[in-house]
C-alpha cells in the first residue's frame, strides 16, 4: 500500500536507486526479491521508501546513502553537465564510493537511474541507460571541432605544450567568433526582454518595442511668450485686462472681442482668444490707484495673424505618433526619457543588460587594499578594481568574484559558483603557457567548454581567450579570459568584452563596437610586428577643430599607467601590413583611433 501510494505522488522515478537497494539486499538474502522499494522525485524533494524491518531499512539506506547528497543537488535543479563534467571517477571519489566489479564507467550503477535533468540521465529509465559526458571540442576560426588543445592537468610539467596549440587569429576574426556566440537581436538566442520604469534607471537600455504617444503634446493651446492673449482681429488700441492665465491648472475666463488677458509662457490660451501679443509690443495705459495691477493695456503690434505666438494642440506630437523605434538607445543626454515622460509613458519593454562577474586568478595576487607590505613575489590586484569600475561606468551590473588561487579545485569551485549569479564571466591571468595557467584546461576538461580562440594577433593581449561553457536549458555562459598584465586586460576589455556586452544588451551591427575617428599624431610612433593598440590621449584642437593624439608614454603590457588619462586606442598596423615597409608612423600622420573615453579640448 505504501509503495503504491508513494509511486502516485512522484513526478519522476529513479529506478537506479531502486536497483541499487535491491542489489545490496540480494547479497544478504534471496528473499529481498519480494521487496518493493520506490524512489523518485516530487518537486525538488527526493523520496525513498525503505523496508518495514529495522535491519532491512538500515541495509537499504546504507547501500545508497553516500549517493543521496548528489541526488538531492540534481533534484533541486543542479546542472547535470557541470556536475558530471569531471567524470565518474571524480564523482566516486567525492562520494566515497567504490565502483562495482565488472562495470565500466559508462554503465555504472550510479548513473543508470540517477536524478539528473531529462536531457542528461533518464529519470525513469532502466539499468541499461548509459550516460555519456559531452565530449569537449575546441573550435578555431569557425571549425566544427577538433582535439583538446589545453594542457592535461593530470600530466607532469614536462608534458606541457612548449608552444601554444591555439592558432593565432586576427582581431576581426575574434570579433566574428564572439558575435556568433553571444545573444543577439533577431536570432534564436535573442536577449531577454524585460519591463523597465521610465526614470533615470532607464539610461543605457535598448528598446525592445516601438513606443507611440498616448496623448497629444501640448494637450491645449498654449502661449509661447509672456504677453497678452487677444482676439487677433481687434488690431492696435487700448483694451481692458479682464483676466490672467498662468502656467498652472485651473478655470480660465473666456475672452470676448475688445478684451485682453495677461498670459505667461506655457499657459493655456483663454477660450475666445486667437493670438498672443508679446509684452514688448505693449504699453501700460492705466493701473489701479495703488499702481500694483494693470487695468488697461495699449496694444502696439499691428497685422497680427491667427495663432501667432501660440502652440496648437498636438503641434509637438499627436496621439499615436511614433516616439521611439524598436532598437532605440536611451541615452544619458535625457531626450529619450523626457520624450517618454512627456506623454505619460510609465513603462517600456527593453532588452535586459547582462550581469558581469570579474575574477582575478593567481597565487601571487593579493587584495589591492591589503594593509600589510608585499612579500617577494606578491602583486596587488589592480585588474579587478579596474574592470569593475569600467563595467559599472558603462551601465552594467558588476559582480566581484574575488581572487582564485592557481589550484584546479579552487578555480573550478569559484567558476561553478558564479554560473548562477552572472551572465558573462571575465577572468584575468592564467591564460599563457605557464604550468599554473589553469583557465583553458579548466574550461575544456572540467566544464566541457568550447574555446573559440586562444590567441589573437595584437599588442597587447595576445593570449586573450574566449570560450563558452554549457549551462542550464542549453544556455552557454560566455567567458572572456584576459591576460594578467593590467594594460593588456584593460585594452582587451574595451576591444572584445564591451562589444559583447553591448550585443547582449540589444545593440546591433556596428553599434556594438567602439566609435572610431581619424586622429593626427603629435610624435613619431614605432611600429611592432603585431598590430598594436597604442594608448593615447586624444584632444580637440581649439583652433583647427582637428583631433590630436598624444601617446601616454611607455606601452609595456604590465604598465597600467599607460591608461592614465587615456581616452583612445590608436590602431597601429603591424610591420607586415605597411605597404612601403615603414618602421614607424611619422608625426603629423593620421591614424584610426578607437575612442574609449570623453574627448577634451587641447589647451593652448
Amino acid at each position: 500500500m505504501v509503495a503504491q501510494a508513494v509511486s502516485e505522488l512522484l513526478d519522476k522515478t529513479a529506478s537506479g536507486l531502486v536497483h541499487g537497494m535491491l542489489a545490496a539486499s540480494l547479497k544478504i538474502t534471496p528473499f529481498a526479491i519480494m521487496s518493493r522499494p520506490v524512489a523518485g522525485v516530487r518537486g525538488e524533494t527526493v523520496i525513498i521508501t525503505l523496508p518495514g524491518s529495522p535491519k532491512g531499512a538500515k541495509e537499504n539506506l546504507e547501500s545508497i546513502i553516500k549517493l543521496l547528497p548528489h541526488a538531492c543537488i540534481q533534484a533541486a535543479g543542479g546542472d547535470s553537465r557541470v556536475l558530471h563534467s569531471g567524470g565518474i571517477k571524480k564523482l566516486e571519489k567525492e562520494a566515497g564510493v567504490i565502483p562495482l566489479e565488472g562495470h565500466d564507467h559508462h554503465s555504472h550503477l550510479y548513473e543508470s537511474g540517477g536524478l539528473a535533468s531529462d536531457d542528461a540521465i533518464g529519470m525513469s529509465s532502466g539499468c541499461g541507460h548509459h550516460h555519456h559526458a559531452p565530449t569537449p571540442r575546441t573550435q578555431q576560426s569557425g571549425e566544427a571541432g577538433g582535439e583538446l588543445r589545453s594542457n592535461d592537468l593530470t600530466g607532469n610539467v614536462a608534458q606541457r605544450h612548449r608552444s601554444s596549440p591555439y592558432p593565432m587569429i586576427s582581431v576581426k576574426e575574434a570579433h566574428k567568433l564572439i558575435a556568433q556566440n553571444i545573444p543577439a537581436v533577431g536570432t534564436s538566442s535573442a536577449p531577454e526582454i524585460i519591463k523597465r520604469s521610465v526614470d533615470a534607471g532607464l539610461v543605457g537600455y535598448i528598446l525592445a518595442e516601438e513606443v507611440r504617444a498616448r496623448e497629444s503634446v501640448p494637450a491645449f493651446r498654449a502661449s509661447i511668450v509672456d504677453g497678452y492673449a487677444v482676439v487677433h482681429t481687434d488690431g492696435v488700441g487700448i483694451y481692458p485686462v479682464v483676466g490672467v492665465s498662468h502656467a498652472s491648472p485651473g478655470e480660465i475666463k473666456p475672452l470676448e472681442a475688445g478684451q485682453i488677458a495677461r498670459i505667461t509662457t506655457g499657459a493655456p490660451l483663454p477660450p475666445g482668444a486667437t493670438a498672443v501679443v508679446m509684452v514688448e509690443d505693449t504699453r501700460i495705459s492705466k493701473t489701479t490707484e495703488d499702481g500694483t495691477e494693470e487695468l488697461e493695456i495699449e496694444i502696439l503690434a499691428s497685422g497680427l495673424t491667427e495663432l501667432e505666438n501660440v502652440r496648437e494642440v498636438g503641434s509637438d506630437m499627436k496621439t499615436g505618433d511614433l516616439l521611439l523605434g524598436k532598437g532605440a538607445e536611451i541615452t544619458a543626454v535625457g531626450g529619450e526619457v523626457g520624450l517618454l515622460a512627456s506623454v505619460g509613458i510609465r513603462e517600456v519593454l527593453v532588452y535586459r543588460k547582462p550581469i558581469v562577474g570579474v575574477l582575478s586568478t593567481g597565487d601571487e595576487i593579493v587584495q589591492h587594499d591589503r594593509v600589510e607590505d608585499l612579500s617577494i613575489g606578491e602583486v596587488r590586484d589592480s585588474n579587478r578594481p579596474t574592470l569593475l569600475a569600467a563595467i559599472t561606468a558603462r551601465g552594467y551590473e558588476a559582480v566581484d568574484l574575488g581572487i582564485a588561487k592557481d589550484q584546479p579545485g579552487t578555480l573550478e569551485e569559484t567558476l561553478k559558483a558564479s554560473f548562477s549569479k552572472v551572465d558573462v564571466i571575465i577572468t584575468t591571468g592564467g591564460v599563457s603557457m605557464g604550468e599554473k595557467d589553469l583557465l583553458k584546461p579548466t574550461i575544456e576538461r572540467t566544464f566541457a567548454g568550447t574555446i573559440h580562440f586562444g590567441r589573437v594577433a595584437m599588442k597587447p593581449g595576445k593570449p586573450t581567450t574566449f570560450a563558452t561553457i554549457p549551462f542550464k536549458n542549453k544556455i552557454s555562459k560566455p567567458i572572456f579570459s584576459l591576460p594578467g598584465n593590467p594594460a593588456s586586460a584593460t585594452v582587451t576589455f574595451h576591444l572584445f568584452v564591451l562589444p559583447a556586452l553591448r550585443q547582449f544588451s540589444g545593440f546591433i551591427g556596428d553599434d556594438v563596437y567602439l566609435p572610431k575617428a581619424l586622429v593626427t599624431t603629435d610624435q613619431d610612433l614605432v611600429l611592432d610586428p603585431r598590430p598594436e593598440y597604442h594608448r593615447a590621449a586624444v584632444r580637440i584642437d581649439r583652433s583647427s577643430g582637428n583631433l590630436v593624439a598624444k601617446s601616454t608614454g611607455g606601452q609595456r603590457s604590465s604598465r597600467i599607467g599607460s591608461l592614465e588619462a587615456a581616452n583612445a586606442l590608436l590602431c597601429l598596423p603591424g610591420l607586415g601590413e605597411v605597404g612601403d615597409k615603414r618602421t614607424r608612423v611619422p608625426r603629423g600622420d593620421k591614424v584610426e583611433a578607437l575612442i574609449i573615453g570623453d574627448l577634451k579640448v587641447l589647451d593652448g
